[in-house]
């Protein structure tokens, strides 16, 4: 499961080509990846220079995807979605709202109350966030997908501000309950959560 990001990145790309012309299927992909700041297409805010978070020991990635700077590493829980939207007739709002939609019945099914929250995109346990959300469209196919938080150490998110949250904090399973699963151990779970939401009424 501990795949490099840049490897993931580029496979998704791939991935989604073989989508757009009719050669590939749709696919999930959970995977936990080492110590990395990913940065969206919108300018971050509030967060270091990509050199000074690469003295850290970070690796730092400018990508396609929605979103703000975000974090992934040991103890997180990325899924990657390759999904036909223009296919299935569904739009990206709906699209987001189903995938919030399955982390949320997981977490649920472990006595978490997650919500939505309104404005900002992602799962939420109270005023933090414990799963992220970013999404790339083309030709009605996606990558990218989810960050859901289940066991994360001190370091995680340390020196950024994570999604732009100012009025807010990061959430990690492990300390809203005991035994929380690391990312092997719940990815099945995660992946047939995430799945029936989406194919909730897809044709």
């Amino acid at each position: 499961m501990d795949v490099p990001y840049e490897t993931a990145w580029a496979r998704q790309r791939d991935l989604r080509a073989e989508i757009i012309a009719g050669q590939g299927t749709e696919q999930l992909a959970l995977l936990e990846h080492r110590a990395v700041v990913t940065f969206g297409k919108r300018e971050a805010p509030g967060n270091p220079d990509p050199e000074a978070l690469r003295a850290m020991g970070l690796d730092v990635f400018t990508t396609e995807r929605g979103g703000l700077a975000t974090w992934h590493g040991p103890g997180q829980l990325v899924g990657y979605l390759l999904f036909d939207c223009g296919r299935r007739g569904l739009g990206v709002r709906r699209l987001v709202e189903r995938l919030e939609d399955g982390l949320i019945a997981y977490l649920g099914g472990l006595g978490v109350i997650a919500t939505r929250r309104a404005g900002y995109p992602g799962v939420w346990v109270g005023h933090d966030k414990i799963a992220a959300l970013g999404l790339h469209l083309q030709r009605g196919v996606t990558m990218h997908g989810f960050a859901l938080n289940l066991r994360l150490g001190p370091e995680a998110f340390l020196g950024i501000l994570p999604c732009g949250i100012t009025d807010g904090g990061v959430a990690s399973l492990h300390r809203l309950i005991p035994d929380a699963p690391g990312p092997q151990e719940a990815a099945p779970d995660v992946a047939a959560a995430v799945i029936a939401a989406l194919m909730d009424g897809a044709p």
